[in-house]
């Protein structure tokens, strides 16, 4: 297992979704010998910094990331999920300056949102972004049979971010239908040679 890497991982800073905490989740990654783990909670960096002095401690690299919500057109629209995770300083600035705005203009039901037009080549520089899956818009679009609607989305998000700092996320957990999401995304990755 010394080759896998969580990419999206929560603590009990994501408040109603986990109940993982840092100590015990570095405990865990070093038990299995992981060489990097990624602490994207929800709309917050809160965990960050025992997060980062907790890997080193361990000898994991820490990779620091965020599971935002992407602000949908549309006043009843829900919004869909993006996890961008840094890959230097300019990526950590860039991800605080994102969150700080969502919680300052992108607040909706209470939930913190990143507005589209807020992340340009920009804003977005120094950051991976994850597509969010079936919670993601391109996932969401897949899922629901419109698959035009998913390659258009894919194009604007790898006109942004290029095709080396975007990827599709898979995730299999037993829900139902994930089989043909899966299958979907795959097909669509290979159509456009994006991870």
């Amino acid at each position: 297992m010394t080759t896998f890497v969580h990419l999206r991982v929560h603590t009990e800073f994501s408040l109603v979704d986990s109940v993982v905490r840092v100590p015990e989740l570095m405990r865990a990654a070093a038990a299995a010998r992981m060489p990097a783990i990624a602490l994207t909670d929800e709309h917050n960096l809160f965990a960050m910094v025992k997060f980062y002095r907790e890997a080193l401690k361990k000898g994991i690299k820490p990779i620091i990331g965020v599971d935002l919500l992407v602000a949908e057109a549309g006043e009843r629209s829900v919004p869909s999920r993006l996890t961008l995770l840094c890959m230097n300083d300019v990526g950590y600035r860039n991800l605080t300056r994102l969150v700080t705005r969502a919680y300052l203009e992108g607040q909706q039901r209470g939930a913190p949102q990143v507005e589209r037009a807020w992340m340009t080549r920009e804003t977005t520089g120094g950051l991976i972004a994850l597509s969010g899956g079936t919670s993601g818009d391109v996932g969401r679009s897949l899922t629901s049979g419109r698959p035009g609607d998913a390659e258009r989305l894919l194009e604007a998000w790898l006109e942004l971010f290029g095709p080396d700092r975007y990827y599709l996320e898979l995730t299999r957990v037993g829900r139902p239908d994930e089989e043909a999401a899966i299958a979907a995304t795959l097909s669509l990755a290979e159509r456009h040679g994006v991870p």
